[in-house]
C-alpha cells in the first residue's frame, strides 16, 4: 500500500532515514532537498511498511487509502513530482553513513545559544558523538522551540506536533537547558568561551523587512513578526495593541506568513478556543472583532506569489472564509499547480458571484453570507498608509508585470496594515554579520575554530523547519574537523543559569493543564513572571517516555 506525505510535512529527512527502500526523495545530497516545499513517496517503490509514519515527527504521512477527500491533491502532488524527476537510477535500499568518531577522546562540552529548531537539530547532531559529554541550551526566553512555538500558526496543530521530536531530543544524556539566560546580558560570549569547547549561535531572524512608504509608523501598522507573536503568546509581544474594530485588514506580500496572519484574523475564535493554543489574550480580543476582510497585496502576478502548494491547498480546502482572486484572467492559465489551484478559487469566486447576482435580479433576498473573505489581489503595491495618528486606508497602485508602479492608484479603508514581506536577522557584536541582512559571515558554519552559526543567523530566513537539519549537519562537520584538530580545552566549568530542563518540563505540564481544565490543547502561560514561579524546583515531573524513531546510525 502506497504511503502520501500530506500538508503538515517539516521536511526534515527523519523518515528518509526510516525508509528501508529509499522511496522518499529529495533525499540529503540529493538536489532539491531543502528547497522543495515537502517531500514525496514514490509510489512505484514503496512497500507499504509504515516505517515512515512511525519516523514522521508531525504525522504527516498516511496510506493512500487513508486520505481525507480534502488530503486527494497530495496523491496529484506526488505523481507529478516523479513525472519531473524520475527515481530509477537510486539505490534501492537508504545507505546511513558509519558514525563518525572523534580521534581526541575528548570529554567534550559545547554550549549552543538558541532553543529553537536549529539549536535543537544542533545538539542533536553533537549528541550522536559519544566524545561529546554536554550540550547546553541557552535562551533568552523561558520556554524553548522558538518559532515552533511562537512562529507556526496556532490552527497549524500538526506541524507543532514536532516537539515531540524535539523532546525526545532534550531526554538524551548529556543535554542540558539554561533557558531565561540572555547571552550579553547574563553572560558574555567570552565567559561561555571560557566554559566550553565550543559556542555555537542557533538564532532567528526576529524583524520585519520594512515598505519604506509614508505612514508606516501610525498605529495600527504591524510587522507580521509581531502580530504572530502576539497571537502565539510571546512574551514581548503580549502587549502589542492589535486594532480589530475596523471592517477589513491589509496584508502586504503573498507568502506562507501572509496567509497564516490572514486565517487567523478571519478564524472563528470558539473554533480557535476549541483547537488550538492561541494565546488568552489574543482570543479575548479576537472575540470581539469586526474585521470581515482581509486582502493580501502582492506585488507580481500569480506566478510570482511565494505561497507554497500546500499553503494554497490548505486555503482552498478551507471552509470559514470565502476566498477571492483579484487578477487578470490571463495571468492565471499556467499549468503549474499555483496557477491551477489559483484558477479554481477564482471560478469558484465568479460563480458565487453570479448566484448572487442572480438572487438580486430575481428580487429574492440576496445570501447574507456569514463568513469573511479573504482576496488575494496581484499586481498591487501599497503607496501611502494613510491617517494621523492611526491607520485609516491604504494607497495602493497598480503595477505592471514587472512590478514597478503604472500610475493608476485607488484608496481602500483599513483598520490594519499588516507587512510580510519577509525577515531580517539582527546583528550582534559577537559575529561579524552583515550590516543588512544579519546573516554571518562564515565558512560551513565555521566562524573562527570554537565559534559557529546555525540557523537563519546563518543561511538567512529561508527553509522549513526540517532544513536546520541539514545545515546543523554541516555545522557540527565542522566542529567535529576543529575538535580534531585540537581545540583549546576550557579554562572553567560551567555554571548553572537560568531553568533547566526540568523547569521547562514544570511549565509544560501546567500549560497543558490549564489547556484541559479549558477544553483546549495547552493554555499557555506568556508572563515571564509567572513562568518562572511555576519553574521554581518542586515536586520533579516525570520525564515523558519518548522513542528516537527517526533513524539509528550504525557504530
Amino acid at each position: 500500500m502506497p504511503h502520501v506525505v500530506t500538508q503538515s510535512c517539516c521536511a526534515d529527512a527523519s523518515c528518509v532515514v526510516a525508509c528501508p527502500v529509499n522511496c522518499i526523495h529529495p533525499a540529503p545530497g540529493e538536489p532539491g532537498f531543502g528547497t522543495t516545499e515537502m517531500l514525496f513517496v514514490d509510489p512505484a517503490t514503496c512497500v507499504g511498511c509504515s516505517a515512515c509514519v512511525t519516523a514522521c515527527p508531525v504525522g504527516a504521512i498516511k496510506p493512500d487509502t487513508a486520505l481525507t477527500p480534502a488530503e486527494l491533491p497530495f496523491l496529484e502532488l506526488n505523481a507529478q513530482y516523479y513525472q519531473q524527476n524520475p527515481h530509477e537510477d537510486r539505490t534501492p535500499l537508504a545507505l546511513v553513513p558509519k558514525q563518525r568518531r572523534l580521534r581526541r577522546p575528548g570529554p567534550f562540552r559545547v554550549a549552543v545559544i538558541g532553543a529553537g529548531p536549529a539549536g535543537l537539530y544542533t545538539a542533536d547532531e553533537l549528541l550522536r558523538h559519544p566524545e561529546i559529554e554536554t550540550v547546553d541550551v541557552i535562551d533568552r526566553l523561558r520556554t524553548p522551540y522558538g518559532l515552533v512555538r511562537h512562529g507556526v500558526a496556532p490552527d497549524h496543530g500538526s506541524t507543532k506536533r514536532v516537539t515531540e521530536l524535539f523532546a525526545a531530543i532534550e531526554s538524551q544524556p548529556g543535554f542540558r537547558y539554561s533557558l531565561g539566560v540572555d547571552v550579553g546580558t547574563d553572560v558574555t560570549l567570552a565567559q561561555l568561551r571560557s566554559e566550553y569547547h565550543a559556542v555555537v549561535y542557533a538564532v532567528g531572524a526576529s524583524h520585519d523587512k520594512q515598505l519604506g512608504i509614508p505612514g508606516e509608523h501610525l498605529n495600527g501598522s504591524l510587522g507580521a513578526t509581531d502580530l504572530v507573536g502576539w497571537y502565539n503568546g510571546h512574551p514581548d509581544r503580549r502587549e502589542l495593541t492589535v486594532p480589530l474594530h475596523h471592517e477589513r485588514a491589509v496584508v502586504i506580500g503573498n507568502g506562507n506568513v501572509a496567509l497564516d496572519v490572514a486565517r487567523m484574523l478571519t478564524r472563528d475564535p470558539q473554533w480557535l478556543a476549541e483547537h488550538t493554543d492561541i494565546a488568552p489574550h489574543a482570543l479575548n480580543q479576537l472575540r470581539h472583532s469586526t474585521i470581515r476582510e482581509v486582502r493580501i497585496l502582492g506585488r507580481r502576478g500569480p506566478a510570482n506569489a511565494a505561497f507554497t502548494v500546500p499553503e494554497l491547498l490548505g486555503l482552498k480546502q478551507a471552509t470559514h472564509v470565502d476566498v477571492v482572486v483579484e487578477a487578470d484572467p490571463a495571468t492565471l492559465t499556467g499549468t503549474d499547480r499555483h496557477s491551477r489551484i489559483l484558477r479554481e478559487l477564482a471560478e469558484r469566486a465568479a460563480h458565487m458571484d453570479s448566484e448572487r447576482a442572480a438572487h438580486m435580479d430575481s428580487e429574492r433576498p440576496a445570501p447574507t453570507g456569514s463568513r469573511p473573505r479573504i482576496v488575494l489581489e496581484f499586481h498591487a503595491a501599497p503607496v501611502e498608509i494613510i491617517g494621523d495618528d492611526r491607520t485609516v486606508a491604504v494607497e495602493i497602485a497598480r503595477t505592471g508585470a514587472d512590478g514597478v508602479p503604472t500610475g493608476s492608484t485607488r484608496v481602500v479603508d483599513a483598520g490594519l496594515v499588516v507587512r510580510a514581506i519577509g525577515f531580517r536577522g539582527t546583528a550582534t557584536t559577537d559575529l561579524p554579520t552583515d550590516p543588512v541582512t544579519g546573516i554571518a559571515r562564515h565558512d560551513r558554519g565555521r566562524i573562527e575554530p570554537g565559534l559557529y552559526v546555525a540557523g537563519w543567523v546563518k543561511r538567512g530566513p529561508r527553509g522549513f523547519i526540517g532544513t536546520n537539519k541539514t545545515c546543523a549537519q554541516e555545522t557540527v562537520e565542522s566542529i567535529l574537523d576543529d575538535l580534531d584538530a585540537g581545540l583549546s580545552a576550557p579554562t572553567a566549568q560551567p555554571r548553572r543559569r537560568g531553568a533547566d530542563l526540568d523547569g521547562w518540563r514544570r511549565l509544560d505540564t501546567a500549560e497543558t493543564a490549564r489547556g484541559a481544565a479549558e477544553g483546549r490543547p495547552r493554555t499557555k502561560i506568556f508572563d515571564p513572571h509567572e513562568q518562572a514561579r511555576v519553574q521554581e524546583p518542586g515536586e520533579s515531573p516525570r520525564a515523558p517516555r519518548t522513542k528516537r524513531a527517526w533513524g539509528v546510525v550504525p557504530a
